[in-house]
């Protein structure tokens, strides 16, 4: 798409469509969502920025090969179920602390560093295929 329109309003979509993919990953071990919801709408974002501009400006934008976020996030789950084999408990098994911040006690567990990974995962691939879909026959993928 090349209207001045879209052009003119897609940094505004993008950047909402980010941090709302953040909120839905955060509090989706509570709540619905998760790691997987959000990385579809954090790799949709990054599709509407390819569309306003183009896949290199995208990519660009990204600063990390997508395919290397979505290893990076193989290896966050792996690591957040791994966790578990150090208190003595099989793995995945959820671990929970609660850490006491400014007075208020903000839980954090091992099901938050999973939903990350996946996240990770779930962005990383679907950005990939669809910067490699936008992308021009020159253009590197």
């Amino acid at each position: 798409m090349n209207t001045v329109i879209f052009r003119t309003i897609a940094p505004m979509i993008v950047s909402t469509m980010l941090v709302f993919s953040v909120y839905v990953c955060l509090r989706g071990h509570n709540e619905p969502g998760g790691g997987f919801i959000g990385g579809l709408i954090a790799a949709s974002a990054i599709a509407v920025l390819g569309m306003a501009s183009s896949a290199a400006d995208a990519r660009r934008a990204l600063r990390f090969d997508p395919l290397s976020i979505a290893g990076f996030g193989v290896l966050i789950a792996g690591l957040s179920g791994m966790l578990s084999i150090f208190n003595g408990n099989p793995f995945m098994t959820s671990i929970w602390l609660y850490l006491d911040i400014g007075g208020s006690v903000v839980p954090f567990s091992t099901p938050l560093i999973f939903d990350i990974g996946v996240y990770l995962v779930v962005f990383g691939t679907l950005a990939s295929v669809a910067l490699a879909l936008e992308s021009e026959d020159g253009e590197e993928l």
